[in-house]
Formats: C-alpha cells, sequence, structure tokens
C-alpha cells in the first residue's frame, strides 16, 4: 500500500488512514507504526521535525501535548476547572430580583440585515396581498400544482412582494434556482448562468429558474441574450420590474413571457404585515422569568402555577388598553401604526423600515415627537422619467377637461410639491388650452403662453402661483375640440394617399411658364366680390368631405342618460343639467 506524507507532522502515512490521522492529530495510523504492529505506539515528535509555517501553531500544540503525555493533559484540564471556579467564587453574588413580574428583554437590532428582509415571508402561506396570484384558484397555484412555472414577468410598485413571491415560487418546483439583479451584474454573468443552467440540464434534466431583479436596467441589445435560452427551454426565467414592460421590455421578450402584474398593497395588507413583524419581533425577544426563589431566569425555564396566573391577568389588562395593540411596545398606540400605514402608501419594504424606527424608539416617547420623526424619515417617490410622471400629467390634463377645477389644482400641487419641472407642466397647458378649450374661448391660449413666459423668467417657487392661475381659468372656460377633431380627421384623411396632386385653381404661379402650363387657372379672389365663391380647394377624392364642423353640430356625439345621471347626483348636488332640455331637443 503506497504512503504519503502528512501536511502536518509530515510523518509517513497510508493513503487509505491518512483521513484518520488528521482526525487524531497526527497521534495514530503512522506508516512506521502499523509496520512495527504496535497499535499503541506514539511518534516521538522532535524539534528537528519541520513543518509548513501555517502549520506552526498547531504543531506546537500537538507537540506540547503529545510530549507531555495523557495525564499531562488531564492535570490540565483539572486545573483549568479549578482556576475557573476559583474565578466564579471571587464574583460578587448576582443580587436576586425581588420581582415576581416577568419582563421583556428590549428588542436590539444587532443583525447589520435591515428587518425588511429577515422578516421575509418563508412560504408562501405566509404571503400577504396579491390574492388574484396566490389565491387557491389563481392560475399562477395551478401551474405550480403541476409543477410548471415557465418564464414570467413580474410588473409592480416598490414593495409590493415581487422578489418574496419568486423566492417562494421555486420552492413548489423542481428548479435550480439562480438569483442576479442588473443593477450590478452584467452580462457575462448572466451568460455564466445560462452555460451551468445548460448543462446541469443534460446531466440531471433539471431546469434552472433565474430570477432577474431590475430586469428593465437591461437595454434592448442585452435582453436579446435570453431568447435563445428561454426559448429551447433550458432556463426559466422570472424577471422583476417597476417600469411598465411595454415600454422598458423588447416585444421578442414579451412574446416568450406571461406579465403577471402585482398591485400595490392595500392598507389592510400593510396593517397585516406590520401585526405579523411585531408578532416575529416579540418571539424572537429573549424573555426573562423569576424562580421560585424570586432569582430571573432563562427562557426554557417553566414558569410556576402562580406565575402563570399573574402573567394571564396582565395579560388580559394589556388587552384592555386599545390604543396599545402591542404592550410589549407601548410607543406603538393604533395612531403610530395608523401613521405607517399611511406613509408607506402600499410599500410593505418602507412600512416595516419604518416599523423598525418605532421600535428601537424609547417605550417613553412622545407620541408627537415619534410621528413627525417618522414622517420627515420618508422621501416622497416620484420619478421625473417614470411612469408615474405621465400618470400624474395625464390626470392633470384630464380634470381641466372635465372642467373639475379642485381635481385639477391638486395634481399640479403634487406634481410641484414632488419637484417636478414648472416648464414641462407649463408646456402641457399650452397644448391643453388649444385642445380642450380652443374656439370656445379665445383668451384661452395667449394666457396659458403668458404663463409658461412666466415660469421662464420667475421660476420655482413663485410660478406655481402663475400655473394655479392658467389652471383655474382653463378648468372653469368653456370647452370646445372642434379644431382639434378636425386636424384628427384631415389626418386620417392625407394618409390614404400622400401623393394626390394640389388642384391647378389654388396652386402657386409665380413665374410666366407656370402660369402659361394653368397654375392657378381659374382661382377667384374672394375679397374681390361682394357674395361667397366657389373655388376647389380640395383633392376631387374629398371634395365633399366636411374636416371642421360647424359650430352647434352634434352628429357625432353620444347621449348617455346614466351618465348624467350620475353626473348630477355626484358632481352638480343632485340638481338637473341646465342645457338638459336643449340637448335633448338638438341631439
Amino acid at each position: 500500500m503506497p504512503s504519503v506524507s502528512c501536511p502536518i507532522c509530515l510523518q509517513p502515512v497510508l493513503e487509505e488512514n491518512i483521513n484518520k490521522h488528521l482526525d487524531s492529530n497526527c497521534s495514530t495510523h503512522t506508516a512506521s507504526a502499523q509496520r512495527l504492529g504496535n497499535s499503541s505506539f506514539q511518534p516521538q515528535i522532535t524539534e528537528s521535525m519541520k513543518l509548513a509555517p501555517i502549520f506552526s501553531q498547531t504543531r506546537d500544540k500537538h507537540t506540547s501535548t503529545l510530549a507531555e503525555g495523557p495525564s499531562a493533559s488531564t492535570s490540565t484540564t483539572q486545573d483549568k476547572l479549578t482556576t475557573s471556579k476559583k474565578r466564579k467564587s471571587e464574583r460578587p453574588p448576582t443580587p436576586r430580583t425581588s420581582s415576581k413580574r416577568s419582563k421583556i428583554v428590549p428588542f436590539k437590532f444587532t443583525s447589520a440585515v435591515p428587518l425588511a428582509e429577515r422578516l421575509r415571508p418563508q412560504c408562501l402561506d405566509e404571503f400577504v396581498g396579491q390574492k388574484h396570484l396566490t389565491g387557491p384558484d389563481s392560475l399562477l397555484v395551478n401551474m405550480l400544482d403541476n409543477g410548471i412555472i415557465g418564464s414570467l414577468i413580474f410588473w409592480g410598485p416598490p414593495g409590493c412582494g415581487k422578489t418574496t413571491l419568486a423566492r417562494l415560487l421555486t420552492q413548489r418546483v423542481d428548479c435550480y434556482f439562480r438569483e442576479l439583479s442588473a443593477t450590478s451584474a452584467g452580462m457575462n454573468d448572466v451568460r455564466a448562468v445560462f452555460e451551468q443552467a445548460k448543462a446541469s440540464f443534460a446531466l440531471t434534466g433539471r431546469r434552472t429558474i433565474l430570477f432577474l431583479d431590475e430586469i428593465h436596467r437591461f437595454n434592448k441589445a442585452q435582453q436579446d441574450i435570453f431568447l435563445p435560452f428561454i426559448e429551447q427551454g433550458q432556463i426559466q426565467m422570472i424577471g422583476a420590474t417597476t417600469e411598465n414592460p411595454s415600454f422598458k421590455l423588447t416585444g421578442a421578450l414579451l412574446s416568450r413571457c406571461r406579465v403577471l402584474v402585482l398591485e400595490r398593497l392595500t392598507n389592510d395588507d400593510i396593517r397585516d404585515v406590520i401585526s405579523s413583524a411585531v408578532e416575529r419581533v416579540l418571539a424572537s425577544t429573549p424573555r426573562e422569568q423569576p424562580d421560585s426563589e424570586g432569582a430571573v431566569t432563562g427562557v426554557g425555564t417553566e414558569p410556576s402555577t402562580s406565575q402563570k396566573s399573574l402573567s394571564q391577568s396582565e395579560s388580559s389588562q394589556a388587552s384592555t388598553s386599545c390604543d396599545r395593540p402591542f404592550p410589549p411596545y407601548p410607543q406603538l398606540t393604533d395612531r403610530i401604526i395608523s401613521s405607517i400605514v399611511s406613509l408607506s402608501t402600499g410599500d410593505a419594504r418602507t412600512a416595516l423600515s419604518l416599523l423598525e424606527l418605532a421600535l428601537v424608539a424609547k417605550q417613553d416617547a412622545d407620541e408627537h415627537v415619534l410621528l413627525t420623526s417618522l414622517r420627515r424619515s420618508v422621501s416622497v417617490s416620484y420619478d421625473r422619467t417614470g411612469e408615474s410622471h405621465y400618470d400624474m400629467i395625464s390626470a392633470l390634463h384630464k380634470s381641466i377637461r372635465g372642467s373639475h377645477g379642485s381635481a385639477a389644482m391638486y395634481w399640479l400641487a403634487r406634481m410641484l410639491t414632488a419637484g417636478e419641472d414648472p416648464l414641462y407642466i407649463a408646456r402641457r397647458l399650452v397644448v391643453c388650452a388649444s385642445e380642450d378649450i380652443g374656439l370656445a374661448d379665445r383668451h384661452a391660449l395667449p394666457l396659458a403662453m403668458t404663463a409658461l413666459h412666466a415660469c421662464q423668467v420667475i421660476g420655482m417657487p413663485e410660478c406655481r402661483i402663475n400655473l394655479a392661475h392658467c389652471v383655474a381659468y382653463l378648468s372653469e372656460a368653456p370647452k370646445c375640440t372642434r379644431a382639434y377633431e378636425a386636424y384628427n380627421r384631415a389626418e386620417e384623411a392625407a394618409k390614404l394617399d400622400m401623393t394626390m396632386p394640389v388642384p391647378m385653381a389654388v396652386r402657386n404661379a409665380p413665374t410666366v411658364l407656370m402660369k402659361e402650363l394653368g397654375y392657378s387657372e381659374g382661382y377667384k379672389y374672394n375679397p374681390s366680390f361682394l357674395h361667397p365663391v366657389h373655388n376647389d380647394y380640395l383633392p376631387i377624392t374629398f371634395r365633399r368631405d366636411i374636416f371642421l364642423k360647424e359650430p352647434g353640430e352634434l352628429s357625432d356625439k353620444v347621449w348617455d342618460e346614466q351618465e348624467l345621471l350620475r353626473w348630477e347626483q355626484e358632481d352638480n348636488g343632485g340638481r338637473p343639467w341646465e342645457g338638459r332640455s336643449s340637448a335633448q331637443y338638438r341631439h
């Protein structure tokens, strides 16, 4: 049997006994001892046996122990025990508490991991919200029951559970799981996962699920790398994004994935998240309970009968306090929890971060001061290039169109308070003045242009007054979309045939040659006549079409009695619309 050299003591050891030799701290199973046939042979380690530098400290310990023999080791252990007893006897006696009440040691957030990360659900049953995806009859759960996930795109706002749901789904299927974030991973990392997934699928037949967070960070050229691997079934991808996939992801990738929309969590969902988090924190909090002699014991000690009755009476008294749902944390009042729910705006991560601040606050902290601190710790979430940017400007425009001045003013304030560029809003108001007010009020467009100029000259914060002036005027102004609708009809007709010639009568004839060719021939100069005259202004195909409707033309308008009744009840104080009778007559 060949022998090898031990890397620690450098003695020859049979190859089959090298592991046993290392486990015995180089004391047995040496080749020399086995050749002598003496199983109790102990190697004589001398100073001349040189070890590698990294094993020098280990060798010194082993050498001293082996040289002194088993008796020395036993005596050393006894000395340590004696010394330990002496130290204990020298310590001052621990004073015994006379209080019989069990107390909870304050929870210390010693971990560097945020509370939101530490308290992630561990199973799908603990997941809060998104019942349309995790309910028992949902399509996603039915796919899981059949062992199928496929490639998915989770689209939802921050803190709605995209990452947590992806991790929990992979626990229900027999697949490898890899997780990357597009904020830190590059295409080399993605290719490495793909190659590993391809090899594991060929060897074991198990697919790999790649969870790619913030997938919209990859550009469209990088997204094309996913296509062959997803299409061949070698990998199943779950992408998470807060941006609209229609704008941020390629059509080819969307056609190979199913987009699942995650909604913002409701207030009830956030309350469930907070309650579950506090219960888990309390479960992990070490408790101190008095023993039968009045001393404090640990968590595992069974309390006495009197202590149980005392504890039950205390819990019953605590339950009667309606404004403190969690007695161990008296600073968590109903008002504090309601404020956390409101400030989180459906974001579970924000709610848990605020809860963490409240838990580490002093138990006797002033409620008003704590509320102020929580409000100041929340930053306004508004992305000037994101979807909310376009949603709010759309809400402002539609509120003006609907003559709802209060709603228009609210969305204006929301955007400006969040840091929106006032020039962007002013430019949109210029468009609104022509699109929705149009011919009904000739002062609307000049006022909007003046407001735009005022924003350029004055700037924030004073120009907010100019914008409010313009928004109020446009909201109350009469509305007319004749010009806007006329252009849309004309544009649709123009796109039918872009080669239609201009009628000869209305062509320009600046030269003699063009006049000889018939340009401008037959044109009647309207100011020269006392009465209207006819000219062929349109191509022959559209001469009978009317793009700009006459004032008061209602042929293309819709009469909806149900919507009118709803407006009268909701917006007009139950009073009938003044123009009901005349509009019904004309319609």
